[in-house]
């Protein structure tokens, strides 16, 4: 692989790592499995891509709010087609036991299909998660641009997360 086709596909997987943070912190189940191959193996719920919409759908539904930042992420090629990686992460999310902060680590690999690069598997490896002493969703509206302080309106700007939240209506959900 010559090395400006390594730096294109290189920034192509490194897409696929933001874009499945901002899909889950959306809740945008449609772009979150159009991330991987056609026939990714989900398990215990089968294989495909529906098969990992419901996957996605039940740990998603567990927790609310989520915030994923994506960093050091190195690719390593197999062939032209195969690649493997590792990625660092922090998330923030409302869990049952409260807003929860973890370190990541994703083991990726990877596989172009019709010169698109995708998701063939993500491997989530916990450096550890710590319930933090509040829930910052919990403060007083900032009304930004009035005040840097207090709660902004993502998540609920956005038009993934509202009809996420309304498919599971009949759920609890606090902070939402």
């Amino acid at each position: 692989m010559d090395p400006i086709a390594q730096l294109l596909a290189r920034d192509e997987m490194r897409q696929l790592a933001e874009r499945y943070a901002l899909a889950v912190d959306c809740r945008d189940l449609d772009s979150l499995v159009a991330l991987f191959i056609p026939e990714v193996d989900c398990g215990r719920f089968g294989t495909g891509r529906e098969a990992l919409r419901e996957s996605f759908e039940s740990q998603l539904s567990a927790g609310g709010k989520s915030v994923m930042l994506v960093a050091n992420h190195v690719i390593d090629f197999d062939d032209e087609t195969h690649a493997h990686g590792v990625v660092y992460g922090i998330a923030e999310a409302t869990m049952p036991e409260g807003w929860v902060r973890q370190a990541i680590q994703y083991q990726d690999l990877y596989e172009q299909k019709e010169g698109k690069w995708f998701f063939v598997r993500r491997k989530h490896l916990l450096w550890y998660g710590v319930v933090l002493p509040y829930n910052p969703m919990e403060q007083e509206p900032a009304e930004w641009p009035k005040s840097q302080i207090g709660r902004g309106t993502v998540p609920e700007c956005w038009e993934s997360w509202r009809r996420f939240n309304e498919s599971r209506a009949g759920e609890s959900s606090e902070d939402e």
